[in-house]
């Protein structure tokens, strides 16, 4: 699965992304690149977060992975919709493509292209089960690890009984 998200969309509609952003915006991408690496990872998929630059003067489309992700800084005069449009209507048939924004006019035109649309408050709730999830696990294997026999191998464990019969024996 391919999921393209709309950078700025998303940040809004997340209200802890959306407090970061209020005071940094950087910050705020930068924690959404590092929420969306992890996840990517748990996941297998492959992501592409697309960021408005279209009100700034002379912008270039910019493109680079971080983290696996890839991220796009749209052009001078196009949107993010516009570029994610673009790539769903070009790709869609190649590809599957889940488009995370909370523009329903957007959600229209990729659904018409062929793409999958996630509403960003199912994607946060994905991601919070998961970051739940992986908390869980590692309490368990924290757990576990309490007990000397659960740290070793087995096959020292064994060894170890081994020696001890013979002391008991002696």
């Amino acid at each position: 699965m391919h999921l393209m998200v709309d950078g700025y969309n998303f940040i809004n509609a997340w209200s802890h992304l959306k407090r970061i952003a209020e005071d940094d915006l950087e910050a705020a991408r930068k924690k959404l690149l590092d929420i969306l690496a992890d996840f990517s990872g748990y996941k297998g998929y492959k992501i592409t977060i697309v960021f408005d630059s279209h009100l700034v003067k002379g912008a270039q489309r910019k493109r680079e992975v971080i983290n696996d992700i890839e991220v796009v800084f749209t052009k001078e005069g196009e949107t993010a919709d516009n570029y994610i449009e673009r790539y769903v209507y070009e790709n869609a048939k190649v590809e599957r493509i889940a488009v995370v924004t909370s523009d329903y006019l957007e959600q229209l035109m990729v659904l018409g292209s062929g793409a999958v649309r996630i509403p960003p408050r199912e994607l946060i709730y994905e991601i919070e089960s998961y970051k739940k999830e992986l908390e869980k696990k590692t309490d368990e294997k924290t757990k576990k690890k309490e007990k000397i026999e659960d740290a070793l191998d087995s096959s020292i464990i064994e060894k170890l009984e081994k020696f001890k019969k013979r002391l008991d024996q002696a």
